[in-house]
C-alpha cells in the first residue's frame, strides 16, 4: 500500500507479510531490546547520574544546536502577484528559478525608473 503526505511524496506502507519480516528481523537484532516496566521505574535523568561537568556540556550543545534554515539578512516576503495565464506559462517555461529572475527583473526595472544620483 502508497499512501500520499500532504507535500506529495508518496510512502510505501509494509503489507502485513513485509511487516512480519520487518518485526522478526528486529527480534533477532542482539542490540534490540524492550524495556521493562522495573527498568523504567529505575531510570534517572541525565542530570542526576552524569557528573556535572558532562551534563552541563551535553546541555550546551544542545542549546547551540542550529535549528532549521540559518537566519539570511534580506530574507525574502510572500507576496501575491496575479499574472496573466500566458505570462506565467512563459515564466515557468524558463525553468527552475524563474521565480528569482522574476525578482532580478523587477529590480533592474525599479532601477531604471529611480536610478541613484
Amino acid at each position: 500500500m502508497q499512501i500520499q503526505t500532504k507535500s506529495g511524496r508518496w510512502i510505501h506502507m509494509p503489507d502485513t507479510v513485509e511487516e512480519a519480516r520487518i518485526n522478526a528481523g528486529i527480534a533477532a537484532d542482539p542490540d534490540t531490546w524492550v524495556s521493562t516496566d522495573e527498568e523504567f521505574a529505575r531510570a534517572r535523568p541525565g542530570s542526576e547520574i552524569l557528573p556535572p561537568h558532562i551534563y552541563a556540556g551535553l546541555v550546551a550543545m544542545q542549546q547551540r544546536r542550529a535549528r532549521g534554515r540559518p537566519p539570511i539578512e534580506t530574507p525574502k516576503v510572500a507576496t501575491a502577484i496575479r499574472f496573466d495565464a500566458d505570462v506565467l506559462a512563459g515564466l515557468r517555461a524558463t525553468g527552475k528559478g524563474w521565480q528569482t529572475r522574476v525578482n532580478d527583473a523587477m529590480r533592474q526595472w525599479l532601477a531604471a525608473q529611480h536610478p541613484s544620483p
